[in-house]
C-alpha cells in the first residue's frame, strides 16, 4: 500500500474515495478508528491508500480534480 493524501476532514477523504472508486482504483482509509480513541476531535489525520500498482494513476485521478496536497 502507498500513502496518497492525509486529512482531517472527513468530506474530503469521502469524496477522494469516490472519486478513485469512480476510476475503479480501490483506496484504504488507514487510521479511520483512531477516532474512537480521540472522542471524535479530528485530531489526527486519517491517511487514503491505495495499491503500490495503482498509485501512479490515482495521482493522476487526483490531479485531475485538483486534489494533489494533503492537509495533515
Amino acid at each position: 500500500m502507498r500513502e496518497l493524501v492525509r486529512t482531517r476532514d472527513p468530506v474530503r477523504l469521502s469524496f477522494l474515495l469516490a472519486l478513485l472508486a469512480d476510476a475503479g482504483i480501490e483506496a484504504v482509509v488507514l487510521d479511520a478508528h483512531v477516532s474512537a480513541v480521540e472522542a471524535g476531535i479530528q485530531g489526527f489525520p486519517r491517511r487514503l491508500a491505495v495499491a503500490e500498482t495503482d498509485h501512479v494513476h490515482a495521482r493522476r485521478v487526483l490531479a485531475e480534480a485538483g486534489e494533489t496536497s494533503s492537509d495533515g
